[in-house]
């Protein structure tokens, strides 16, 4: 991996941080992509002080906007080998849009990764193994085919439409690796969710942290009660460097919340491979971003 370059989003905290600083420790150069530049210089420098070999760098990246995702790849230069979709806004307890006008789960967990990636197609099929590591998760069982529905369907739940959100994680993933076949180019592309792990996620202000008394209460149950975001990044680090195309990890035991890990379970929705189509049919429509495949295959 020495020499290789990351790109992980939401990397200052939790998962995607102990992600990132493996990476580091293994050789890559690692670019933390975050909405919050100065939370990001903070998790640089702890895993600089982790690694002192690391070769890390943060970036300004707003899933939640699509003109901060096309300003970061805009200011991309040179072959990206693997890139991780990690960031991610779970169950607010009101309704909330983007900037762009997409329900707020929908848009971040799926849409700006599906535009991200898009755009930094390019750049990935430039290195000599590219491959893209997309989070899920196991709460995507509970979604539905109404994902078509970008979340704005039928009255607002917090936990379904981040559900959906995490199906369609899944969906993008799996549809991506079958079009990078179809098409015999060398990207890989995998998914992989934590399990239950003790992260920040549930005290973001994005998210369940919009409740004051979640955002006081939530982090201290899920550390007592859960992984730790080291062990839930196992996941992520496998996929990223073992997992075969269009593969799904996780953990094993407990339901999947934790454990050794290996091939993890995919709902009835999340191997439809019409509802994937459809669904990136649905993602082009809303974005109005077509992905800029190679005219030609390969000799």
């Amino acid at each position: 991996m020495t020499g290789r370059v990351a790109v992980v989003t939401g990397a200052n905290s939790g998962i995607g941080l102990f992600t990132a600083r493996e990476l580091t420790r293994h050789g890559m150069r690692v670019i933390l992509a975050c909405r919050d530049v100065a939370k990001g210089e903070q998790a640089a420098g702890r895993i600089r002080a982790a690694v002192p070999i690391a070769d890390v760098d943060v970036a300004e990246l707003n899933l939640a906007s699509m003109t901060s995702v096309q300003k970061f790849a805009d200011g991309w230069r040179g072959p990206l080998d693997l890139l991780i979709n990690n960031a991610g806004v779970m169950a607010p307890p009101k309704p909330a849009s983007t900037e762009d006008g997409f329900e707020l789960q929908f848009g971040t967990n799926h849409l700006g990764h599906f535009v991200l990636t898009g755009l930094l197609l390019p750049d990935l099929l430039t290195a000599p193994a590219p491959r893209v590591v997309t989070v899920a998760s196991i709460a995507h069982h509970a979604g539905t085919d109404s994902v078509l529905e970008g979340n704005v369907g039928e009255g607002y739940h917090p936990q379904r439409t981040y559900s959906n959100s995490k199906l369609a994680n899944l969906l993008f993933a799996q549809e991506l690796q079958r079009m990078a076949t179809e098409r015999d180019l060398p990207l890989v592309s995998v998914a992989a969710h934590p399990g239950v792990a003790s992260t920040g996620l549930v005290g973001d202000p994005q998210g369940m942290g919009a409740n004051r008394f979640m955002r006081a209460v939530a982090p201290m149950f899920v550390k007592v009660f859960t992984q730790s975001a080291r062990a839930g990044a196992r996941s992520t680090l496998y996929a990223a460097t073992e997992g075969r195309p269009g593969s799904y990890t996780g953990p094993l035991r407990f339901g999947e919340t934790r454990g050794p890990i290996g091939p993890a379970r995919l709902s009835t929705f999340a191997r439809d491979e019409q509802l994937a189509r459809r669904l990136w049919q649905v993602s082009e429509e809303l974005t109005g971003f077509h992905y800029p495949w190679p005219s030609a295959r390969r000799p």
